[in-house]
C-alpha cells in the first residue's frame, strides 16, 4: 500500500522560487490538464497587485508533488466573500495524478472554504467534473490548432475574414512587439470603457510582464504613420499562445486592424513555436463570440462548477446581467481619468 497524500498549503515568497515552488509550475507544465492560471506566478501577482489572499493546496505522496489546486479569496463588500480557482483567469480546478488526490484536494477546499464563511466555491473548468454541483454555462472557449507555415494558418481562416486580414496588409498597418505596457494600457482602458465597464489598472499589466518575462508579451499594431490603432497582451505556456487582453482605438475597425492584429500574432507565436491558438473565453451570444466563430473557431463549453454556502444561487456578476445595464450606461458618459482612477477598486472585487 502506498504512503498517504498529505495537503499542505504552498507558501509563495519574494525572491528565487523555493524548491517546492519549482516543483509545482514543473508539475502543471506537464500534467494534461495544467493551464497557465496554475501557474504559481498568477496567484503572486493576484496577491501583489489585488491584495487577495491566495491559497494554493499541494497534495504530496512522500516527497513527490501528485496534485494540487490554487484558490484565491475575495472578501468584497459589494460581492460577497467567495473562494474560487482562479481570479481574473478563465480556466482552473485541480489536476493531479488520479481521482482519488483530485477528490482530496476537493475536500480540502471545501474544508477551507467552511473556515473562511466564504459564500460560494467557485471551480473554472475546461472539463466538467462535478455534474451534480450548481453550475454556471455563460462562457465557452475557443481553442484551435496551428500549423508550421502562414499559407495554410491563412487558408484555414473562412474567405469573408481572410479579406479583413488582406484588407489590413493593404492598409500599410504593422505590427511591433513593445517593451511595456503602456500603448496596450491606454488602448484597452479606451476600449473597456466605450463597453461601460471598468479597466483594470496599468500595474495588473505590468505586474504580469515582469513575473512571466518572456512567457508574457504586447503585440501592438499601428497605422503607417505609426499611431497605436490596437493591442494584445499574451500568454505563452507550452505550445499555446493566449491573447488574453485585448483593446483598440476607434478607427481600428475601417482600417481592419483587429482582424490585421490577431493575424500578426498568429504569426509571430507561430515562429515562437506555438501550435495552438487559444481565443479565448466568450459570452455566448456576444460579439466576441461571433467575431470568434467567424474566424472559423467552434466554441467550446466551460464548466463553472459552485459550491454555494452562504449564498442561495449561482452569482450573476457580469455585463448581462439586467440589473448592471442603467450603470453600464452611466458609466460610458464619465471622463476617462474619473473612470481610471475608480474602475480598478470595482474591479478588484470581481475577480
Amino acid at each position: 500500500m502506498g504512503a498517504a497524500v498529505q495537503i499542505r498549503p504552498l507558501v509563495l515568497e519574494d525572491g528565487a522560487p523555493s524548491p517546492e515552488v519549482r516543483a509545482w509550475d514543473a508539475y502543471v507544465q506537464r500534467h494534461p490538464q495544467g493551464t497557465f492560471f496554475h501557474l504559481a506566478g498568477w496567484a503572486r501577482v493576484v496577491s501583489k497587485v489585488w491584495g487577495h489572499r491566495c491559497h494554493l493546496l499541494a497534495a504530496w505522496r512522500d516527497r513527490q508533488l501528485v496534485g494540487l489546486l490554487p484558490l484565491g479569496e475575495i472578501d468584497s463588500w459589494l460581492f460577497g466573500h467567495s473562494l474560487s480557482s482562479m481570479p481574473f483567469a478563465v480556466y482552473g480546478g485541480v489536476i493531479a495524478d488520479d481521482d482519488a488526490v483530485a477528490l482530496q484536494l476537493e475536500q480540502a477546499a471545501i474544508a477551507l472554504a467552511g473556515s473562511l464563511s466564504v459564500e460560494h466555491l467557485e471551480m473554472r473548468l475546461l472539463q466538467s467534473r462535478h455534474a451534480d454541483w450548481p453550475r454556471q454555462d455563460l462562457y465557452v472557449t475557443f481553442r484551435k490548432p496551428l500549423a508550421d507555415d502562414d499559407e495554410t494558418n491563412l487558408l484555414a481562416i473562412p474567405r469573408k475574414q481572410r479579406a479583413m486580414v488582406r484588407k489590413g496588409v493593404a492598409n500599410g498597418l504593422r505590427a511591433e512587439i513593445d517593451p511595456d505596457a503602456g500603448r496596450f494600457f491606454q488602448l484597452f482602458a479606451d476600449n473597456v470603457h466605450r463597453h461601460g465597464t471598468p479597466a483594470m489598472p496599468r500595474a495588473w499589466f505590468e505586474g504580469l510582464l515582469a513575473e512571466f518575462g518572456s512567457q508574457a508579451e504586447v503585440l501592438t499594431v499601428v497605422s503607417p504613420e505609426g499611431k497605436p490603432l490596437s493591442s494584445v497582451l499574451s500568454f505563452y505556456f507550452r505550445d499555446e499562445v493566449l491573447p488574453y487582453y485585448a483593446g483598440d482605438d476607434v478607427a481600428a475597425r475601417e482600417l481592419a486592424a483587429n482582424d490585421f492584429k490577431y493575424w500578426a500574432l498568429m504569426q509571430h507565436a507561430v515562429r515562437r513555436g506555438a501550435r495552438l491558438f487559444d481565443y479565448g473565453r466568450s459570452k455566448v451570444g456576444t460579439g466576441p463570440y461571433s467575431f470568434k466563430k467567424n474566424w472559423g473557431f467552434e466554441p467550446q463549453a466551460l464548466h463553472y462548477e459552485f459550491r454555494l454556502f452562504g449564498a442561495d444561487a449561482v452569482p450573476q456578476h457580469n455585463p448581462n446581467n439586467p440589473k448592471y445595464q442603467m450603470l453600464i450606461r452611466a458609466w460610458r458618459k464619465l471622463p476617462r481619468t474619473l473612470v481610471n482612477r475608480i474602475g480598478p477598486p470595482i474591479v478588484r472585487n470581481l475577480g
